[in-house]
């Protein structure tokens, strides 16, 4: 193996004799270069999309929650809430009500999704927010504003907000009058409008975690779940095992489960991925081109070679040597390509997330100005592979092709 490496790359920066030869080679490890970087700068950014989306959403969503496996809430007692506490890796947790409500005003109403945070969670979202005044009281609601333009609503408007649970009620009263006292429609008056993500902005209106569950009709220590997030430096991944091995190993397993961000918006998380990994596909047949025209160089330079290949052979040299000659110097034309690319990459990724060089095409627009940026190593680790070998597998058929002229009978007459 030593010797093939040592005559792959002797093959490899010796001068030919056809120039046309170190052209095409110089063209296939450009390929390599350019298809490699293209592509992990390309996913790099798909990745600080996919990020800057996922930050959005866990300013009002957590990246961990405890939900119940059937029905719409549980019961959260204090005891289950210190024990979450103390798995390794979280930092806080955190009750919530969701759900679905019909929210009126004199002229529209529409079907909103009200969330209620604990005084906890409404002070961090006014942190990660920079906003100084609250969000929302004790009995007011804050709403989105893509929300509160299609209902025409603005700080002070008086409205009523109800579940729709109300109105099957309303109707079982008028044969059980005993459920008349709770029939109660609440009203409130918005205290603010927020922007934070089109999902929310679009849908969601927020208020105290006491206030939601009065609208959605949940009883004394009901809630439809606990928001958990991690500890600063603890990756999403870390806190969510631990917390699934915890669930595991207490009786609640069979009526609560974990759900992270991306299963609660699967749809959405799904199609970026989808997104992320069509590019990848497509963009990796650039770098097929380039190794299919490494093809022809290393077929060129067995030809090229042939009076060193006879020599080769009186030296004792057998067919599986002559192979591995041409798959060693296809590989090394892979490596050198994949490693260029990969570093081409990652300081254009990093000048990226650094100072922002490439500016969005409209920044009022956007709620970044640049292209956002986010280095994933796995991303690295699988094109890297993945180049290198497809520079391997199409150095096969010239590796054997070249075995072929290497210890053909005409070859004896040629070198002659």
């Amino acid at each position: 193996m030593k010797t093939a490496l040592w005559i792959a790359r002797r093959f490899s920066f010796a001068r030919k004799r056809f120039r046309v030869i170190n052209i095409i080679s110089a063209i296939s490890l450009a390929g390599i270069v350019l298809g490699v970087s293209t592509l992990l700068v390309v996913m790099s950014v798909l990745n600080g999309f996919q990020k800057l989306a996922r930050d959005l959403f866990i300013t009002i969503d957590s990246p961990a929650q405890i939900v119940p496996v059937s029905g719409r809430t549980m019961q959260v007692t204090d005891s289950l809430l210190q024990s979450l506490r103390a798995i390794e890796g979280v930092g806080s947790a955190e009750p919530f009500a969701e759900g679905e409500a019909m929210m009126a005003t004199r002229e529209k109403s529409e079907l909103v999704m009200v969330k209620g945070i604990s005084e906890t969670a409404h002070h961090r979202l006014m942190r990660q927010t920079n906003t100084i005044r609250p969000f929302f009281t004790a009995e007011t609601i804050a709403v989105g504003e893509l929300l509160a333009y299609r209902t025409r609503l603005y700080p002070f408007r008086e409205v009523k907000i109800f579940s729709p649970e109300l109105i099957s009620l309303g109707l079982e009263s008028l044969s059980e009058p005993y459920l008349i006292p709770m029939l109660a429609i609440p009203e409130t008056s918005v205290s603010t409008l927020f922007s934070l993500q089109k999902i929310f902005d679009d849908r969601y209106v927020l208020t105290s975690s006491l206030f939601a569950r009065k609208i959605l009709l949940m009883g004394s220590q009901e809630f439809s779940g606990i928001d958990i997030r991690g500890k600063e430096g603890v990756s999403g991944d870390a806190f969510t095992g631990n917390l699934r091995e915890w669930l595991t190993q207490t009786p609640l397993k069979t009526s609560l489960r974990v759900r992270t961000l991306e299963e609660k918006y699967n749809n959405i998380f799904a199609v970026m991925q989808l997104e992320k990994w069509v590019s990848f596909s497509v963009l990796m047949l650039i770098i097929l081109v380039a190794a299919l025209s490494l093809t022809g160089a290393l077929a060129m330079t067995a030809i090229d070679k042939q009076r060193e290949l006879f020599y080769l052979r009186c030296l004792g040299m057998e067919k599986p040597q002559f192979m591995a000659i041409f798959i060693i110097q296809g590989a090394m034309t892979g490596i050198a390509g994949t490693a260029a690319g990969t570093i081409i990459a990652l300081t254009l990724c990093t000048l990226q997330e650094l100072f922002g060089i490439v500016q969005l095409p409209s920044k009022s627009a956007f709620i970044i100005q640049a292209y956002p940026v986010n280095i994933q190593a796995g991303d690295f680790i699988v094109v890297s592979i993945t180049a290198i070998l497809l520079c391997f597998l199409v150095s096969l058929y010239p590796a054997r092709k070249a075995a072929l002229i290497a210890t053909s009978r005409s070859l004896d007459l040629k070198t002659n």
